[in-house]
């Protein structure tokens, strides 16, 4: 397994760490704060820096491997496998990640102000969207963006946390997606609460207050099914830090 150093500090740029592991799919280090693609969060990219000084590894993305707990550093050409048990420092790419952070955490506030299941989404960089199983649209864009706007100043603190799998089940209203569960099976779920706003499991990476996610706009509403409407938001300052 790997020891994923994102999910104690999802602030960590950087982490020294061992490969052990390498093959035509990627790199394996035994640590690492790259962040795998999952909950509709793409996977971070950023470079392994050997500690001898030898040529650094481009990573393009990153996965999860098939064995559970494994985490894939996908690079951008072949590796050799020489490079096992070479120490490394693994540097993600921050202004990438921490776009991804407030974005991911402004999905968090969109979920809240609308009060129906979630039928899909998807993390972008400084843009993201959600569906939502509603049969008709009472969704109003500058309702929305003012709302999301107010939750943004307020500056709720966003922290994660742990449930057992037996209280999630005791709790179903917990799980706001309708198409994906949490997964369970472990003994523990990650849930990310936003104090007075949200709580609901999520495993992505997330900025400490909602402050930092600046201001936001909602851009479309579309129409995506009988049942479904479609929500895309932007950070106001999408494509930057």
């Amino acid at each position: 397994m790997t020891e994923e150093m994102f999910r104690r500090d999802a602030y960590a740029k950087s982490c020294e760490a061992e490969v052990v592991a390498v093959d035509d799919t990627g790199v394996r280090l035994d640590r690492t704060v790259f962040y795998p693609t999952g909950g509709g969060q793409p996977g971070d990219r950023g470079v392994l820096e050997p500690l001898d000084g030898s040529e650094a590894v481009r990573i393009v993305d990153t996965k999860k491997g098939v064995e559970h707990g494994e985490i894939v550093h996908v690079t951008e050409g072949p590796v050799p496998p020489t490079l096992v048990g070479t120490k490394v420092r693994a540097v993600i790419d921050w202004e990438r990640r921490y776009r991804l952070m407030r974005t991911h955490t402004l999905l968090h506030l969109l979920c809240s102000v609308i009060p129906a299941g979630v039928t899909g989404g998807s993390v972008r960089e400084g843009t993201g969207r959600l569906d939502f199983d509603l049969p008709e649209s009472t969704l109003d864009k500058e309702q929305l963006t003012a709302a999301l706007n107010c939750l943004v100043e307020e500056n709720h603190a966003v922290k994660p946390r742990w449930i057992s799998d037996a209280e999630l089940k005791a709790q179903p209203e917990l799980v706001r997606t309708m198409s994906v569960k949490p997964p369970m099976g472990q003994g523990e779920v990650r849930l990310l609460e936003i104090e007075g706003v949200d709580l609901q499991p999520c495993g992505g990476t997330h900025v400490a207050s909602t402050g930092e996610i600046g201001p936001v706009r909602v851009t479309k509403i579309e129409k995506k099914g009988k049942h479904n409407r479609r929500v895309n938001v932007a950070l106001a300052d999408a494509g930057t830090v």
